[in-house]
């Protein structure tokens, strides 16, 4: 099965082809319902956002009236086949990408209420945010990029914090160390201590292992996870991998730039990601 994957910016919109197995037994964990049942507060809640993006004849209605509610320190997985909008999506909900229109509200603050600088203050303390391509500065150690957002965020032990988290994902051994000189899996490692040095609520991750062999994606998840449930942070995570997804609370499928209820019974399903 073939199915086109569109790597999205504002510029421009690029097409290639990719397939990828689903296994069934993900289907159990997809909710039909933009929301959760419970008496909780949401910690996240995203209602009708729509977002295009492009210029001109070029510009592609990507996330159509999407709605979703996530509580706390749950794990939720997006799925769906490439150009669905699962990473439009996230990057909505990390307050990265504005949407044309909607809401989102995080923990609530609406975003709406918030101008580029309060947007960007709010997610430096509130969100985490895991890329696949792990986007560290490759002339600072791995100590100094995960200092980076504490520093930001005035924090006066910002290099003792970065230092905490580095060996709590275990590289303490390796502060010093530059990117180049570290391999997929620690950079990786760094990304995440990063994302996790401001102590956020809640981390969101974009293809977290896709550029990863499979016995390192599989320590990065097992971190990924025993982190969010030993912080009781709230998880969402873009992903291909059925096995990783299966591991989350609940998943949600897009299709379309609509979010989708139950599957059908069918054991293939395009899903890839977006860049």
């Amino acid at each position: 099965m073939i199915v086109t994957v569109r790597q999205k910016t504002r510029a421009s919109l690029s097409t290639a082809t990719f397939s990828f197995p689903y296994d069934i037994r993900m289907d159990s964990l997809i909710t039909p319902s933009s929301t959760t049942t419970g008496a909780t507060p949401d910690l996240i809640a995203i209602s009708g956002v729509n977002l295009s993006l492009g210029r001109g004849a070029a510009r592609v209605h990507i996330l159509k009236d999407v709605s979703l509610r996530i509580g706390p320190g749950e794990a939720v997985g997006l799925i769906g086949a490439s150009g669905s909008g699962k990473s439009t999506l996230l990057m909505v909900m990390a307050g990265l990408e504005r949407p044309d229109s909607g809401e989102v509200v995080i923990d609530g603050t609406s975003f709406n209420s918030l101008d580029e600088d309060g947007l960007a203050c709010f997610r430096g303390r509130q969100v985490g945010i895991v890329f696949q391509s792990f986007h560290l500065i490759p002339t600072m150690t791995a100590l100094e990029n995960v200092a980076v957002p504490l520093e930001l965020a005035g924090k006066p032990d910002a290099h003792e914090r970065a230092a905490r988290e580095l060996a709590a994902v275990g590289l303490g051994e390796r502060l010093h160390h530059y990117p180049a000189q570290l391999s997929g899996g620690e950079q990786q490692r760094v990304a995440l201590a990063r994302a996790l040095a401001p102590d956020p609520a809640i981390l969101v991750a974009d293809e977290p292992t896709g550029n990863l062999d499979e016995t390192t994606g599989r320590q990065i998840a097992d971190l990924l996870f025993s982190t969010q449930r030993e912080r009781g942070m709230t998880l969402v995570l873009v992903t291909h991998d059925a096995a990783l997804a299966r591991r989350c609370d609940r998943v949600v499928r897009l299709r379309d730039g609509h979010i989708e209820g139950p599957a059908t019974e069918r054991h293939w399903i395009e899903t890839a990601s977006l860049a």
